[in-house]
């Protein structure tokens, strides 16, 4: 069987010169492939104590959704602002250019709930650093984020500081 890093398709200079994009589409594509992302980032939260999984949008959803299938525990989805129909918190954030917004339900997250954050990337960490706050808002505890991939070089962990982080594949670049 193949390691999930070879499901990885990499893409120098894009989007521009210098970087190298991890394209997390050829993992989807392939049926092992998607089992075993799965498998892997679900692995991550064995033996932990976990009510309520979340994902933010997209592809937060993507890998979040078949772990609380299968962990048998509801989802929670963190969208970007004006997309969720119920009464909402929301957090802004950096971005490279500018400031983004997400929401959640806020009867989404009940006070004391433990929390497992999902996504497929982490790069600067901003989106989940807004993810998780906006779950501490609701009175959750976020007890573990778990990542497919990590860019390493752009130090995204930091912003994180204080949570337990895991990355199933990390690479050192951008």
């Amino acid at each position: 069987m193949k390691k999930l890093e070879e499901y990885v398709r990499s893409i120098p200079d894009f989007p521009e010169p210098g970087v190298i994009f991890r394209d997390v589409t050829s993992i989807l594509q392939d049926a092992d492939g998607l089992k075993l992302a799965i498998d892997s980032m679900q692995a991550c939260l064995e033996g932990l104590d976990v009510d309520v999984i979340v994902g933010t949008e997209s592809r937060g959803f993507i890998f979040g959704m078949p772990i609380a299938y299968n962990l048998h525990k509801p989802f929670v989805p963190v969208r970007k602002k004006g997309k969720l129909p119920c009464e909402t918190v929301s957090r802004s954030y950096e971005l490279e250019y500018g400031t983004a917004s997400i929401e959640i339900h806020k009867d989404a997250i009940k006070p004391g709930q433990k929390v497992a954050i999902v996504d497929d990337l982490i790069a600067t960490g901003g989106t989940i650093e807004a993810a998780a706050k906006l779950v501490e808002e609701l009175g959750g505890k976020v007890v573990k984020i778990v990542f497919l991939m990590e860019l390493a070089g752009l130090n995204g962990v930091k912003k994180l500081e204080g949570y337990d982080v895991v990355s199933v594949i990390r690479y050192e670049g951008k």
